[in-house]
């Protein structure tokens, strides 16, 4: 790879700091410093400067006599004290220096420069090509050794990949990995679907149409990303990020005495503000704002947002799987079993169990779901299942009748009543409504969802790219994210569409980075859009099992959230204690505003486990504004709102070193445009970037 200039300034390094040896604290800690790119540290945490040398600090004369050396770990500053020896040469140093020589006595494996041209290898695979950390050193880069890599390749830097993001191995290997990442990430395309639409009161129908415009809108998305975005091969669809806001509109005051056409009335107002929250992501992107929102966001402040996410749905989660739970933990078991126990095992070299344990989940339990319900084990003894609840006299058929639906497979007649054809077209469901208070509402979660992109872009580019990209390029895709959003509520998918968080675990697990796959298999998902019957044949999947693996994908996401602190120095009370009160307070501010004035009975026609996101008219905040009410108890309701807020006050105003808040490092725009390998994993193509070449934040 073409160096970069020896004189420029090393983006990945402090000069003022001095070298940081990666020993016993990180041991206990599993911090690596390497893979935020913070430091030019090799495993043994030996910094080399741009001419090749060990920089060695100053020393330091003290008179009298000389203390005894004190060669425990300073746990709070993350790192060991050094101990000099009888010559008051840093011992440190010295065991640092035979490191090198240990680690340097192999020969290190550089990456290919290309441009975008097939590798010439027999097998059509690419061979061993990672870069070899160049962004952090200026002459040499040495490869991790092999013990900091664990068994997904998901802690550490994965250095084998299959497909980097220009590879083009051929069309057959690129459809066959583009469907595979598309169905290895299929839970969070078509869940959130199958979630808000019975919310908002719409059939079985409403959701396979609705099911249907998610993978249309989620296929062009990503298309569209992948040529204008951040370059990056990561998946567009409807973020969990948006569901509890989601649902918080749906429950609104407003809503709930509506009887007739409420899913088309409320899928307008959540229309209107999905539009205008996703112009103001534009704006932050385009307008060059989010390369200053960028100097604060941090992986202490990515990590408990995220994961407040997920955590926000326990209400909702195992309390549905309760109505039928011999199916929905079979569901969760199998899952599990996958995912964990059979990770490891590889069919024709591909970690199937792995890759696809939420599908192969999916139709085992649905086949057995199947089974039971031809033999007749969940009949309706006689009640009418066609009378609504409200309308059902007997508590005993009121609640056997609820149980039966979640466990029966043929409940919905979507996939029978699905045509094999369908378009889906703008504001199919109407004209949209702009409501200023949910517009609000939306804007604030539109920031929290660029965050989360934020990180995505971070993690995936260490696995795929040469380089993370600039402040440029992160902005031009959380730009092109607003526009993408704006497709996703003039279509009618109930959410914004976003990078979802659960992109980089499965480049981590899939091991293919090529943007040519994904772009294949969003194109493969626009063709499936197209069949009725498919979205039909998601719909129809019983309650009980969509609770199922939404339990399994939020504890995902909130893991992943929680993985963004191996960026920082997990060790340090600072970071714990940030972290600590941002989680707490995400559970225990929310609960304060959902409970406040609210008696049992007030609103029993609503499902409990709705019922926290009914905050809007009993919230504490009452002022003489209903709207000014409305947005402050709603958004203090999110617990991803208020996991953010404290995040961002105490990390960006408690004191702390960039290695200890692990400050993301991203690419220099000089620097990248002098590397031909990091222009072109992101540079615009068809010559977009000389259009926007006045403009430094749209470009490299």
């Amino acid at each position: 790879m073409a160096k970069s200039d020896p004189n420029a300034k090393s983006w990945a390094t402090n000069p003022e700091l001095p070298a940081v040896p990666l020993s016993s604290w990180a041991k206990r800690t599993g911090f690596r410093p390497k893979f935020s790119g913070e430091t030019n540290a090799s495993d043994s945490g030996h910094i080399t400067s741009a001419s090749g040398t060990t920089p060695t600090p100053p020393q330091v004369q003290v008179q009298g006599k000389p203390k005894q050396p004190d060669n425990g770990v300073d746990l709070e500053a993350g790192r060991p004290r050094p101990s000099p020896n009888t010559n008051g040469e840093d011992v440190g140093i010295k065991d640092r220096a035979k490191e090198k020589e240990k680690e340097q006595a192999p020969p290190a494996i550089k990456r290919r420069e290309y441009n975008g041209v097939k590798n010439s290898g027999s097998n059509g695979q690419a061979g061993n090509r990672r870069a070899v950390n160049t962004e952090r050193s200026g002459n040499v880069d040495v490869l991790p050794q092999s013990g900091s890599i664990d068994d997904d390749g998901f802690i550490a830097r994965n250095y084998h990949m299959k497909y980097e993001l220009r590879d083009a191995p051929g069309l057959v290997p690129i459809g066959f990995y583009g469907v595979q990442h598309f169905l290895s990430i299929l839970g969070s395309l078509i869940l959130i679907p199958l979630v808000i639409v019975p919310a908002m009161g719409g059939t079985y129908e409403d959701t396979a149409m609705v099911v249907s415009t998610v993978l249309f809108i989620s296929g062009v998305s990503t298309l569209l990303h992948m040529f204008f975005g951040s370059r990056l091969p990561l998946i567009q669809g409807p973020s969990f990020v948006y569901l509890a806001p989601a649902l918080a509109i749906i429950n609104s005051p407003e809503f709930l005495g509506l009887n007739t056409n409420n899913f088309k009335h409320i899928m307008k107002e959540l229309q209107g503000a999905i539009i205008i929250s996703s112009a103001f992501q534009a704006f932050l992107g385009y307008s060059g704002l989010m390369t200053i929102l960028l100097r604060l966001i941090n992986p202490v402040i990515v990590a408990p947002t995220i994961a407040a996410v997920g955590l926000s749905f326990y209400s909702y989660g195992f309390p549905r799987v309760g109505n039928c739970i011999e199916i929905g933990v079979v569901q969760i078991i199998l899952v599990v079993i996958f995912s964990l126990y059979l990770r490891k095992i590889s069919i024709l070299g591909h970690r199937v169990f792995l890759i696809y344990a939420v599908p192969l989940g999916l139709l085992i339990t649905w086949a057995i779901a199947f089974l039971l319900t031809e033999a007749g084990l969940y009949s309706y003894d006689g009640c009418d299942p066609n009378i609504p609840a409200s309308n059902t006299i007997s508590d005993h058929c009121r609640s056997h009748v609820a149980r039966i639906r979640s466990c029966r497979v043929d409940a919905s007649q979507a996939l029978r009543s699905s045509p094999w054809f369908r378009f889906p077209y703008p504001v199919q469901w109407g004209v949209p409504v702009f409501n200023w208070k949910m517009v609000l509402v939306m804007c604030f979660v539109s920031i929290i969802s660029s965050v989360d992109s934020v990180g995505s872009y971070h993690a995936s580019s260490l696995l795929v790219a040469s380089k993370p990209p600039t402040p440029g390029v992160v902005s031009r895709g959380i730009g092109f994210e607003g526009i993408t959003s704006i497709l996703a509520g003039l279509w009618g998918t109930g959410t914004g569409s976003t990078t979802l968080t659960e992109n980089v675990h499965t480049i981590a697990v899939t091991k293919m980075g090529s943007r040519r796959a994904v772009g294949l298999g969003a194109i493969v998902m626009i063709v499936l859009s197209f069949v009725g019957k498919v979205g039909g044949f998601i719909a129809s999947i019983p309650e009980v099992i969509v609770a199922a693996l939404l339990c399994f994908m939020w504890a995902m996401l909130t893991a992943l959230g929680l993985s963004n602190l191996r960026y920082s120095e997990a060790g340090s009370s600072r970071n714990i204690i940030i972290v600590g009160l941002s989680m707490f307070f995400s559970l225990s501010i929310p609960a304060y505003f959902q409970q406040y004035d609210i008696s049992p009975n007030s609103y029993s026609s609503v499902p409990s486990y709705f019922q926290p996101y009914i905050v809007a008219s009993h919230g504490p905040i009452r002022t003489k504004s209903a709207g000014v009410n409305y947005v402050f108890n709603t958004l203090f309701s999110l617990h991803m709102v208020v996991a953010f807020l404290v995040a961002m006050i105490l990390d960006n105003t408690v004191p702390g070193s960039r290695q200890e808040r692990g400050v993301y490092v991203w690419s220099e725009s000089e620097a990248a445009r002098r590397e031909p390998a990091v222009y072109e994993d992101y540079k615009l193509p068809f010559g977009a970037a000389r259009i926007f070449r006045w403009v430094k934040w749209v470009g490299i």
